[in-house]
C-alpha cells in the first residue's frame, strides 16, 4: 500500500505537508520519505520535526558515504536551540537521529558506477554523452573526496571546515512556520517552472539522474527488507520517482 493519507496530517505543521512527505508501507517496515530543499528553514524544521516523532531504526541520506564523515561532524556542531551551522537539513537529520543508524545512498558508490556504465554500453551511447555523463562522474568523486578530507581536517583540529556556504533564502529560522513554509513552495514552485522552460539537451542528465534514482530506490528497499522502518532525506525532485517506485 502507498503512505497512510493521515501520516503528514498529523502534524500541525504547513511545513509538513503530502508535497514533501510520503510514508509508504511494506510487509517488513515502512519508508518515510522527506523531500528537502537544501539549507531551508521549512526543510530543516520539517526533518527536526518527523525524527522527534518517528523512532526510525535507519535514517537514510541523500548524500554518498564519503561524505557522512564531515556531515556527523556538522551536526556536533552549535546548540540544541538552533540548527547546525552547515549541513542544512543533513546535518539536521544526524543529529535529530542520535540513536539511528545513518546511511548515504547517494552516487558516486561501486553499485551506482556498474549501473551507469552497464546502461551505456547497452544503449549505444554517442561518445559525446558518454563523455559528458562521465565528466560529471569525475565530478561528483571530488566532490567526495573533498568532503572526506574536510572531515579528517576538522577531526584534527580545532577547526570546523565547511565545503560550501550556506544558502540563504529570504526568511530564516526564526520566522513563523506559515511564512517558512510558503516560502518554500514559492521557491520550487519557481525552480520547477524554470527548469520546464529551459529547452536543453539532458541525455547526459537524464542517465546520471535516472540512475542515481535507481540506485537509491533499490538500497532503501534493502535496508527496509534489512532493518526495518527507514526514514530517508532526500531532494524534492526525487521524492515523487521514489515513491512511486517503493509501492511497487
Amino acid at each position: 500500500m502507498d503512505e497512510s493519507p493521515p501520516f503528514a496530517a498529523s502534524f500541525d505543521d504547513p511545513r509538513i505537508t503530502t508535497q514533501f512527505c510520503r510514508r509508504v508501507t511494506g510487509p517488513s517496515g515502512d519508508v518515510t520519505l522527506l523531500g528537502v530543499v537544501h539549507d531551508h528553514p521549512a526543510s530543516i524544521a520539517r526533518v527536526e520535526r518527523v525524527l522527534e516523532s518517528v523512532d526510525p531504526e535507519t535514517v537514510a541520506l541523500e548524500l554518498p558515504s564519503a561524505a557522512l564523515p564531515l556531515y556527523r561532524a556538522y551536526a556536533r556542531d552549535g546548540s540544541t536551540e538552533a540548527p547546525p551551522r552547515f549541513g542544512g537539513e543533513m546535518s539536521a537529520a544526524i543529529r535529530a537521529a542520535a540513536d539511528a543508524t545513518v546511511v548515504g545512498i547517494d552516487a558516486p558508490n561501486w553499485s551506482f558506477v556498474r549501473r551507469l556504465v552497464t546502461r551505456l554500453i547497452a544503449d549505444r551511447v554517442s561518445p559525446a554523452t558518454a563523455r559528458r555523463v562521465l565528466s560529471g562522474l569525475s565530478g561528483a568523486t571530488r566532490e567526495a573526496l573533498t568532503c572526506r578530507v574536510a572531515a579528517t581536517l576538522t577531526h584534527a583540529t580545532s577547526m570546523t571546515v565547511a565545503c560550501d556556504d550556506p544558502i540563504e533564502y529570504d526568511c530564516d529560522h526564526d520566522d513563523p512556520p506559515e511564512r517558512q513554509a510558503a516560502h518554500e513552495r514559492s521557491h520550487v514552485a519557481s525552480i520547477q517552472a524554470l527548469l520546464g522552460s529551459v529547452q536543453t539537451d539532458e541525455s547526459a542528465l537524464t542517465y546520471r539522474d535516472e540512475t542515481r534514482e535507481r540506485c537509491m530506490i533499490d538500497r532503501l528497499e534493502e535496508l527496509r527488507s534489512s532493518d526495518g522502518d527507514v526514514v530517508a532525506v532526500v531532494g524534492v525532485d526525487h521524492l515523487e520517482t521514489l515513491a512511486d517506485a517503493l509501492v511497487e
